[in-house]
C-alpha cells in the first residue's frame, strides 16, 4: 500500500458516531482536518486554562494581591494545567516524563498563549471586570464571556496547526 492510500485509509476511517474522523499525526498534510478535530483540541486546551485561570483569582484574590500579580499567577497557573493535560495523557500512554514534556510544549503552547491573550485581553477591556470581586457577577461573565471568545478565535489557530501536522497533532500519536 503506498503512503498516500495509507493516509488516506487510516485518518479517514468513519467514528463511532458515523462522521468523519481525522487524526493527523504528524505527516503535515493539510486534508482531512476536521472542525471537530480542532475543537476538541480547543476544548482540552480551555479545560486546562479555566482550572488554572480560576484558581489563580481564587488564589490572588483571597491573599487579597493585586490585579497585576493576580492577573501574572492566574496565566502562569493556565499554562501549568494547560500542559498537565496533555502531560497527563502522554505518559499514560506509556512515553518518558522528558518525552512527554517535549510533546506538551509542542502541542499546547500556541493554543493556551492566544486562549490567555484573547481571554485575559476581555478581561481587561470590560469595564470594572479587573476591580470586580469573586463574589461579583460580572467578573464571572467577564471570565466566562472571555473564554467563550477565546475558544472561537483558537479553534481556527488549532484547526490550521493540526493540518500541518502541529499543535494538538503531535498528541494524536499518543492516543
Amino acid at each position: 500500500m503506498d503512503h498516500s492510500t495509507h493516509h488516506s485509509t487510516h485518518h479517514s476511517a468513519p467514528a463511532d458516531n458515523g462522521h468523519a474522523h481525522s487524526h493527523e499525526h504528524g505527516h503535515g498534510h493539510g486534508h482531512g482536518t476536521t472542525w471537530a478535530t480542532a475543537m476538541q483540541a480547543t476544548l482540552h486546551c480551555l479545560t486546562g486554562c479555566a482550572i488554572g485561570e480560576i484558581l489563580g483569582m481564587v488564589i490572588g484574590t483571597a491573599l487579597m494581591w493585586g490585579n497585576v500579580p493576580t492577573m501574572v499567577l492566574a496565566i502562569a497557573l493556565a499554562f501549568v494545567f494547560g500542559y498537565s493535560l496533555t502531560l497527563f495523557a502522554v505518559v499514560r500512554a506509556g512515553v518518558s516524563l522528558k518525552a512527554a514534556i517535549k510533546v506538551a510544549l509542542a502541542a499546547d503552547t500556541v493554543s493556551i498563549a492566544v486562549m490567555e491573550l484573547v481571554d485575559n485581553g476581555i478581561i481587561a477591556l470590560v469595564p470594572g471586570a479587573m476591580e470586580a470581586h469573586l463574589s461579583d457577577g460580572l467578573f464571572w461573565y467577564a471570565l466566562l464571556g472571555g473564554f467563550a471568545v477565546a475558544f472561537v478565535i483558537t479553534t481556527p489557530v488549532n484547526k490550521w496547526m493540526i493540518g500541518r501536522g502541529k499543535g494538538h497533532a503531535v498528541v494524536h500519536a499518543y492516543h
